[in-house]
């Protein structure tokens, strides 16, 4: 048997050496149209700043590699312009023709660049090696002072951060509210102060309208300078091969569980497939590297008749913002509320570890589910074991857990690592006592025309507070019930949000219907001040 893989990137690579594992005795054969085949792509920030240091750490395999250790053909700078599904074949840009028996589409995807965007010498997308290596060379040749990045996706943010540890002047432009889409609000005030606390100008809710060699110029009429441009405005899959063949093709190449496409003898995989998504059970591009892995394998497998399926893209993400960590897994508010989706959400921060050990840091932690429990999402962002918990509750959600098995979980505990009641357990146990009734979470976005009681010890009040707020301690609260009106609507908060849910306890079982504790407390308020007053507006 022969097969003929398109694409030598995560799932074709992955789908190679499996097929070897399995198959001392297929005929396997990489086509690869750039001058490198299996390489870390999400290392490349990293490398174009020298934090990681050695090339060679970037190439993950090599052609001779592969056919030292896999008996694999790898040809590289061979492009495929056609393919002839009747014959079974494969035309490339040198006019050479591969056979096939199985073929396997991963071509993976390509940044996006706008039309009216020319091809200055300081002005780079990050996608490949040779882009990078472009990146570092025009650096270490201009010592440029001031650097600009088009796109506050994960590429984006990790560029930025990068480039400000070359020592570069560094601004952030996003056409979106938000920095990091997929995250949620209160997670990305967090995110965008520490950006700016690290020496990013974040440009936000501002487009591009015109870019010249030196100077770009935003919708709202702003101009600014620099002297080394980024483009990281996402990307698109690979689609046109699969469309002029004849592929059923949509957002990306449609396939089936088994990752087959339209054709039987015809498989895709990685970023050019869309899949479907774990919670809306609607089709997306994952774009992820840990997916395109399972993916190639998958194919693999099939090919030799071992029954595989892929079972739908959770887009469990973490990216590096300075010190702070940032995960995700499932779905966000944006995408719920754009399906419809009925869904409640919690906030809670949480020490990394136990708090009488020395370092425990605070993590903040959103948590989306349904009425019946059902976990549809969950978000990260510290400095230390965030991304933990958030595997923890992939690893939930995959096997279709509950917020219950949050609760129930068993977690590695000892003060230098956790706490006896894990984030995940906590996490758990608040969403509970929501489900339940016995906590009314309320939002920063909510509290107005509230009547605001905060809980925290008047040394702590007299700090600063909600604008409003009347200081009632939760040691005096009992004793002054009666001078809380009961015809209002009632928002108690704190620090972090835990003491105000012992208040709202207090008054829910004391005869006040309308009381919610403001979830994330004081703590998130002030993040949320900070970013408001920082907030780079532009005016024409």
């Amino acid at each position: 048997m022969r097969v003929v893989i398109i694409g030598g990137g995560a799932a074709g690579a992955s789908c190679a050496t499996r097929l070897r594992r399995l198959d001392e005795n297929c005929e396997i054969i990489i086509l690869e149209r750039t001058d490198e085949v299996s390489i870390a792509n999400c290392a490349l920030p990293y490398y174009c700043s020298d934090v990681i240091e050695d090339r060679d750490n970037i190439l993950v395999s090599t052609p001779m590699r592969f056919k030292n250790m896999f008996n694999i053909d790898v040809y590289l700078n061979t492009e495929v312009i056609d393919i002839n599904r009747l014959e079974k074949y494969v035309l490339t840009n040198n006019n050479e023709k591969f056979y096939y028996d199985k073929l396997v589409l991963a071509q993976g995807a390509s940044p996006i660049k706008p039309n009216f965007i020319q091809d200055f010498k300081n002005i780079f997308t990050l996608r490949t090696l040779f882009d990078a290596d472009k990146i570092k060379d025009y650096i270490s040749k201009n010592n440029p002072q001031k650097a600009v990045v088009i796109g506050a996706g994960f590429i984006g943010v990790e560029m930025a951060e990068n480039l400000v540890h070359l020592g570069l002047k560094t601004t952030l432009i996003e056409m979106k509210d938000k920095i990091l889409a997929p995250i949620d609000n209160e997670l990305t005030l967090m995110a965008q102060n520490e950006m700016r606390k690290n020496g990013v100008e974040l440009i936000l809710s501002n487009g591009v309208k015109n870019i010249n060699e030196f100077e770009i110029e935003l919708t709202k009429g702003e101009k600014i300078q620099y002297d080394i441009l980024i483009l990281a405005l996402g990307v698109k899959p690979e689609i046109k091969l699969a469309q002029k063949i004849g592929l059923e093709v949509n957002i990306g190449i449609k396939v089936n569980d088994n990752m087959q496409t339209s054709d039987n003898d015809i498989y895709a995989g990685g970023d050019s497939v869309e899949t479907k998504n774990f919670v809306l059970d609607n089709y997306s591009l994952a774009l992820l590297a840990g997916p395109a892995n399972r993916q190639g394998r998958i194919i693999a497998d099939n090919i030799c008749k071992i029954k595989s399926t892929y079972k739908k893209t959770q887009s469990t993400s973490v990216v590096k913002v300075f010190d702070y960590t940032v995960a995700c897994c499932g779905v966000g508010e944006f995408l719920l509320k754009k399906e419809n989706v009925a869904y409640k959400k919690i906030l809670i921060f949480n020490n990394s570890h136990a708090s009488y050990y020395p370092n425990a840091q605070m993590n903040l932690y959103e948590l989306l589910f349904d009425n019946n429990g059902k976990i549809l999402g969950a978000q990260g962002i510290g400095k230390d074991g965030v991304e933990k918990r958030i595997d923890v509750i992939a690893s939930i959600m995959r096997n279709n857990g509950l917020v219950q098995d949050l609760i129930d979980s068993e977690l590695c505990y000892a003060p230098p690592y956790s706490s006896a009641k894990d984030a995940v357990n906590i996490l758990g146990m608040c969403a509970d006592n929501v489900l339940r009734g016995y906590l009314k979470p309320i939002y920063l976005d909510d509290i107005k025309d509230s009547y605001l009681i905060d809980v925290r010890p008047f040394e702590m009040y007299k700090t600063g507070s909600v604008e409003g707020a009347i200081n009632i301690p939760l040691a005096q609260l009992r004793a002054k019930l009666n001078q809380i009106p009961k015809d209002k609507k009632i928002v108690v908060f704190c620090e972090t949000g835990y003491t105000s849910y012992l208040a709202s306890r207090i008054l829910l079982q004391n005869g006040f219907c309308e009381v919610y504790s403001l979830m994330a407390g004081m703590k998130l308020y002030r993040e949320m001040f900070y970013d408001f007053n920082n907030k780079k507006e532009s005016f024409a």
